[in-house]
């Protein structure tokens, strides 16, 4: 039986073979917590309980932030690779053995649907091209020995920077040990593009093409920058050009001598060329904008055309309520007359859940509707949907339609009659249309974050109307640290709260503690290379 250890540092979920227990663990080989940071199992149970462990990693993922699984012995790899597949977030995986990566921990790996990225010490070829077909990236820690320069000027250490690589920088004349590494780069290279060369002659140019003939390689380019004035060369290379651009595509881009441009190249382009690329670019250009602003304005008309179906079903129900107390004020009032029977108990009416009605009337046009949120002084006025996963409003409507806007979605871990410590509200930054969370911008600015009745978010569930104060608003690099729904001691939400309160542009003075709820907004800024994040605090009263 193999012990194996469960350990949680920072963003990663380390695994390895425990070979000595402490006389406190030797019992614990099964379930039991042994500190707040490490578990052991057996490996009898993962394999019995795969479920079991898969949920507990997808909760640790969950509750820790974390992103990336260490895994120290490649004999327990494909055990604990089965065990965390599909779980949403876990894309990174180190593999620390110094060993060759096998075929079975291979596709094990492509089985987990989640990683994509792996760093591993080496691996064959053809693994490293089935994880490529996979797209997933590889990083290989072993280092290569190399006596050419070709491959120290390229910067050449392993095996994955050879695959990957789309740019190499080639001296001529190659040396014969500068020639066979270029060609053996070939061999195994999936993506060159460009190969650039700083001076060269005839012989040079038919020799690096014999190369790249003989092995078969299309599409790539070859920059020449040195300034190059001999006219029959240039001539020879058009020719090339010309050949190639037909068959292969290997293509000679030349940084022409300024004698050259002066007395031939310019004479030789005419004036409808010129005129031409001009026509082309303002066609572009007009295209281009033309896209942007139908695209903006449909986006706006759908959500328009969402919000008066809405509007249509709320005022509906209020007609009916409306109606409904009249009727009741009509309807004289019987006395409320019942027989007891001796030794019978009169029945106690049972207890209706209360709606906020307006909301649940949503519900015959979205069943995932769980709320309302409104930021006072934005065009955010919207209800809330919530799906059994993060993804399903990225890329669908309020009317579960195809809609790049997508829609305002509360976090699926969420529950919204009794809500979660933090209660998680995403939306796409849609900043041309000004839709969805594409207002939430002029949050950022101190003429609207100290009106104080901005600081207000109504945030209404179907169960209850809610009010939250504003306590903190930044923008940060793009992270996942702030999207813990719930924590396990009021100590770790604690921590959270002060970690957030301290990133906030501006001191709100918002009371705030461990025994409150919070509600989080998080949309995209700067073309999604950041987060801009809202946390506000539910009002008491």
């Amino acid at each position: 039986m193999i012990k194996v250890l469960f350990q949680i540092k920072s963003n990663k979920l380390i695994v390895q073979e425990k070979k000595r227990l402490k006389q406190e663990q030797k019992t614990l080989i099964n379930t039991n917590v042994i500190s707040q940071n490490e578990l052991v199992f057996s490996d009898e149970y993962i394999i019995q309980n795969e479920r079991i462990v898969n949920n507990f990693i997808k909760e640790l993922v969950n509750d820790y932030g974390i992103d990336t699984l260490v895994i120290k012995e490649f004999k327990i790899a494909p055990m604990i690779l089965k065990v965390a597949k599909n779980i949403p977030h876990l894309h990174i995986l180190h593999l620390l053995e110094e060993s060759n990566l096998t075929y079975k921990i291979c596709n094990a790996i492509i089985k987990t649907n989640t990683i994509n990225f792996i760093s591993i010490y080496s691996l064959p070829t053809f693994l490293l091209e089935m994880l490529d077909k996979e797209k997933i990236t590889v990083e290989s820690r072993s280092e290569m020995l190399f006596v050419s320069n070709f491959m120290k000027d390229n910067n050449i250490e392993n095996f994955s920077s050879i695959y990957y690589k789309t740019t190499i920088y080639l001296k001529l004349p190659l040396s014969k040990e500068d020639e066979e590494d270029f060609i053996g780069f070939i061999n195994i290279n999936k993506y060159l593009k460009n190969i650039y060369i700083d001076k060269l002659n005839k012989n040079d140019i038919e020799n690096i093409l014999d190369i790249l003939y003989s092995l078969k390689l299309k599409n790539i380019k070859i920059h020449i920058s040195d300034n190059i004035h001999d006219l029959e060369l240039i001539e020879y290379l058009k020719k090339i050009n010309k050949k190639n651009a037909r068959t292969n595509g290997i293509l000679f881009k030349i940084d022409y001598s300024k004698e050259y441009l002066e007395d031939n190249l310019m004479n030789q382009i005419h004036i409808n060329t010129i005129k031409t690329c001009i026509f082309i670019s303002l066609f572009l250009i007009s295209s281009i904008v033309f896209y942007v602003f139908y695209s903006n304005y449909a986006s706006m008309q759908k959500v328009d055309d969402i919000k008066k179906d809405i509007q249509e079903v709320i005022a509906k129900n209020e007609e009916k309520e409306e109606q409904n107390e009249e009727i009741e004020q009509q309807t004289p009032i019987e006395p409320n007359v019942s027989i007891v029977q001796p030794n019978e108990e009169p029945e106690t009416p049972s207890e209706e859940v209360k709606y906020n009605n307006d909301v649940a009337s949503l519900l015959e046009i979205n069943e995932d509707t769980v709320g309302w949120l409104k930021v006072n002084n934005t065009n955010v006025d919207y209800p809330v949907v919530q799906a059994e996963d993060n993804d399903f409003y990225l890329k669908k409507n309020f009317k579960k339609e195809k809609d790049n806007s997508g829609w305002i979605f509360m976090d699926y871990r969420a529950d919204a009659k009794s809500l979660s410590q933090n209660t998680i509200i995403f939306g796409h930054n849609m900043y041309y249309s000004g839709v969805m969370f594409g207002t939430l911008y002029k949050t950022k600015y101190s003429s609207w974050y100290k009106k104080e009745e901005n600081q207000i978010i109504e945030f209404d569930t179907i169960y209850q109307k809610l009010k939250w104060k504003i306590f903190s608003i930044y923008v940060v690099p793009n992270t996942n640290d702030y999207l813990i729904a719930n924590f396990s001691t009021e100590d770790k939400f604690q921590e959270f709260l002060n970690l957030i309160i301290n990133r906030s542009i501006y001191n709100f003075n918002t009371p705030v503690s461990s025994s409150d709820k919070i509600l989080t907004l998080s949309t995209c800024s700067n073309n999604g290379k950041n987060r801009l994040v809202i946390h506000a605090v539910l009002l008491a009263d």
